[in-house]
């Protein structure tokens, strides 16, 4: 087969699309079907082909709410035109599938989407978009959704859209077979007898970074060693256009004051992805960029800013350091590479994980790839994963009224406490996910699914078969 991927972000950005995207390409040019994606084009990419699947890159920004920018005419010519057996676009309120709403009509090819969690659906400025959505989705030969109950799968099924599937995400075979490497925590300087915590997430403010710190640092872990590991890659930097946007920008560089360019440089996507400023003003706005700034700074350069300024410019560091004050904590703020990564997974003792906002965590199929159980707010579709996988034990936390998860620091600490004594506990999650992983949740016997969905051929969905985690 000829397919066509189209997502907003792309290798080697990182991130939970652009890592979904990639596996499946991967596998399906592996499987001898020729896989072109097209993506927003990437200062930092310098090749138009990447294992086997070619890259087509676009100069576009922006979705239907916010304006797009660029070559969106470039674009729709490009899929009009594709001859090929099957497209496949990745996620609402972005460029590649807002910019086709008008020429969908005109793609003679099947059309397959994922909405990917519709994380604007109680957004106001958002209303008339998905008012139009449902005649939109109708123009698709199949949608692919994640989660069993979910805001995008729950629209589908009131608007009365019936051809669908529900696949699960996953987490490469490849990568989580290696053996644990016993010299991880040497490297690292890390005690043998050390509990150690991982959380894993792009630094953009609404990952539970500042949550995690926070519980971490209300942790009462006694007379045990504890080691929290703060893993976070910066967003992506896109080469496209100039917007309406960097004006924005510029402004709200002259509220930061103190920090000035060096905020601007990292300011902008915060509030493009997820309406900060629309929801919280320019206090929200204040709180993300600095936390944005802070991940590209030394925390150490805060140090004379007063207490409660320090703690609002950089809440992360803050809580970070509040913690290792305190004894036998230990914090590594690191963005590690993709294989000492996996490591890290293989060698935490518990994943945990207080993003505000997702879809279908990728990184929760990987603790359970690992061998390694979680601990989790009820994001997403964090509770389904914990009842597929085995993996994982849910923590409540309350959702705002945008539908934002918000973790209680103090809730979390007494959780992780708890676990952290339940040895048993966590043994038994981290064998039972390792053996589900292996049976269902390997990209190899996922891209079956999709190979199938794209050729056009019937596909069951995910059912609810999993017993109960233990512990949960």
């Amino acid at each position: 087969m000829r397919i066509l991927f189209c997502c907003e972000f792309y290798f080697p950005s990182v991130g939970g699309v652009q890592e979904v995207m990639r596996h499946l390409a991967e596998r399906l040019v592996q499987r001898g079907h020729h896989v072109t994606v097209a993506t927003t084009r990437l200062a930092e990419r310098d090749f138009t082909s990447h294992n086997g699947v070619e890259i087509v890159e676009f100069g576009v920004t922006g979705n239907a709410v916010r304006g797009i920018h660029g070559e969106a005419d470039r674009y729709r010519d490009y899929v009009k035109a594709f001859d090929g057996d099957a497209i496949m676009i990745k996620a609402a309120q972005q460029w590649t599938f807002d910019a086709l709403w008008p020429v969908l009509d005109e793609i003679r090819t099947r059309k397959v989407f994922i909405p990917c969690g519709f994380s604007g659906l109680y957004e106001p400025t958002y209303a008339g978009y998905f008012d139009a959505l449902p005649d939109v989705l109708r123009k698709f030969d199949h949608l692919i959704f994640y989660a069993e109950r979910y805001r995008d799968i729950d629209f589908a099924r009131k608007h009365g859209l019936t051809d669908w599937t529900i696949l699960p995400n996953g987490a490469c075979e490849s990568e989580f077979s290696v053996r644990t490497d016993p010299a991880f925590r040497r490297r690292h300087a890390i005690a043998d007898d050390s509990f150690v915590f991982l959380t894993v997430g792009s630094i953009t403010g609404v990952k539970g970074h500042k949550e995690i710190a926070e519980a971490f640092a209300r942790l009462q872990n006694g007379s045990r060693k504890v080691t929290l590991i703060l893993n976070g890659n910066p967003p992506p930097a896109p080469a496209v256009v100039v917007t309406q946007n960097v004006v924005a920008q510029a402004r709200a560089g002259k509220v930061m004051g103190a920090l000035g360019r060096r905020v601007r440089r990292v300011s902008g996507l915060a509030w493009r992805s997820f309406g900060v400023l629309r929801r919280e003003g320019m206090t929200g706005v204040r709180s993300r960029v600095y936390a944005l700034a802070a991940a590209q700074m030394d925390a150490a350069n805060l140090n004379w800013l007063p207490h409660r300024m320090r703690k609002a410019a950089d809440p992360i560091g803050y809580w970070v350091d509040r913690a290792v004050r305190q004894p036998r904590k230990q914090v590594l703020q690191v963005n590690l590479g993709r294989q000492e990564l996996v490591q890290a997974y293989k060698n935490a003792d518990l994943f945990v994980f207080a993003s505000n906002i997702e879809y279908s965590p990728l990184v929760l199929f990987e603790a359970a790839a690992a061998g390694t159980p979680f601990l989790s707010v009820p994001v997403g579709n964090a509770d389904e994963i914990a009842r597929w996988t085995g993996a994982g034990v849910i923590c409540p936390a309350p959702k705002d009224d945008r539908g934002y998860t918000r973790a209680d620091p103090a809730r979390f600490a007494a959780e992780m406490k708890r676990l952290m004594e339940s040895p048993a506990v966590l043994d038994s999650l981290g064998r039972v996910a390792r053996g589900r992983w292996e049976e269902q949740f390997t990209w190899a016997r996922i891209a079956d699914r999709y190979e199938a969905i794209l050729r056009g051929d019937a596909v069951a969905s995910v059912t609810d078969t999993m017993a109960e985690p233990t512990g949960s």
